[in-house]
């Protein structure tokens, strides 16, 4: 089983800072029972894959962040496995290696490898997974495509609006409410954050205004965005993300 598994933890718990790249992959190439004549080439491949033959030799305690990310990775594939388990790969990653990094996960799908990913940032979901398992308090409640699972927002447009308050917002809530689904508001400071699902935010701004107007309220900000995976765990799960 250990030869047909791969696992990618963070790079912060997963490797030995006080020795090289190499010297960590000699290690575990070890662990995972990699033939001896076959380790170094497995070796070299694995760096290769992700970008860090020219660094094999340096110390990882000298690496930075992303560096340490994609040497665990590499880590993950010395066994040559079929399935490979991503634990959130490009948490604490600046835009730039995490791009680098979902490029290397798109790699293994198109190697015919089976990728299990964990992650809470949904744009990542979105774009690199087939499938998308929704879980809540250890349980799961939603299982389906990304597309399919967007579908399930009964909206065409998603309406992100920002309300100055002269009151607790309670009436121009209501007033919203006749016009599209509100599906999460949030009073800070006077001001009333709301997300509605909308058929039609052509529609739905105008009357927005309307509704706000007549409550007292003063819309400060209008965003219109695409249904996203967020709004489908937040539809299903009543909260954001990391609460």
């Amino acid at each position: 089983m250990r030869a047909r598994l791969g696992a990618m933890l963070s790079g912060e718990r997963s490797l030995y800072w006080k020795l090289t790249a190499r010297e960590n992959l000699e290690y575990f190439a070890a662990l995972y029972h990699v033939p001896p004549r076959q380790t170094r080439a497995r070796i070299d491949d694995a760096l290769t894959s992700v970008k860090l033959l020219d660094r094999a030799d340096d110390y990882v305690e000298r690496y930075s962040t992303g560096m340490r990310q994609r040497l665990a990775l590499a880590r993950a594939l010395l066994p040559d496995p079929p399935l490979v388990i991503l634990d959130e790969p490009t948490v604490g990653l600046d835009p730039q290696a995490a791009r680098d990094l979902r490029a290397r996960v798109r790699e293994l799908r198109s190697q015919g490898r089976t990728v299990l990913l964990t992650t809470h940032y949904m744009e990542e979901a979105d774009q690199l997974c087939d499938r998308v398992a929704i879980i809540d308090h250890g349980r799961i409640v939603a299982l389906d495509t990304p597309g399919a699972l967007k579908r399930t927002i009964r909206a065409e447009e998603v309406v992100r609006l920002e309300i100055g308050l002269a009151d607790d917002g309670a009436a121009v809530l209501e007033r919203l409410g006749r016009s599209a689904t509100v599906a999460r508001s949030e009073r800070h400071n006077g001001t009333l954050a709301v997300t509605a699902h909308c058929a039609s935010a052509r529609d739905f701004v105008p009357a927005a205004f309307d509704a706000a107007r007549s409550a007292g309220a003063t819309i400060q900000h209008v965003e219109v965005v695409p249904v996203t995976l967020e709004d489908v765990f937040i539809s299903l799960t009543g909260r954001a993300l990391r609460e």
